[in-house]
């Protein structure tokens, strides 16, 4: 069974770009300690089913998933009725 992680934070590729793609993704374990993965860690985990992900959004948590577009993968949230930019409109990682 997976582990659930809740990220809180990301680092872009472009800091510039609002849709800029998402280079690492992180939060903070409960220790307090943060961890940090690079995103196609995040997918390769998510695939094997070692990790799952989810932002909290209004409250409510929100699942990370791999989508692919043009032939990449990439981290999205599942459709949610908010945001559609859940991932990307989080602080950066330190």
């Amino acid at each position: 069974m997976a582990s659930r992680h809740q990220v809180h934070c990301i680092n872009k590729r472009n800091h510039s770009s609002a849709h800029e793609r998402i280079a690492y993704i992180g939060g903070i374990n409960p220790d307090r300690s943060r961890w940090k993965l690079a995103e196609n860690e995040a997918i390769l985990s998510i695939e094997q089913k070692k990790y799952e992900f989810f932002v909290s959004v209004n409250g409510r948590s929100v699942n990370v998933v791999v989508a692919t577009h043009n032939g990449r993968k990439y981290l999205k949230t599942e459709a949610d009725g908010y945001s559609p930019d859940n991932l990307l409109s989080l602080p950066e990682c330190p």
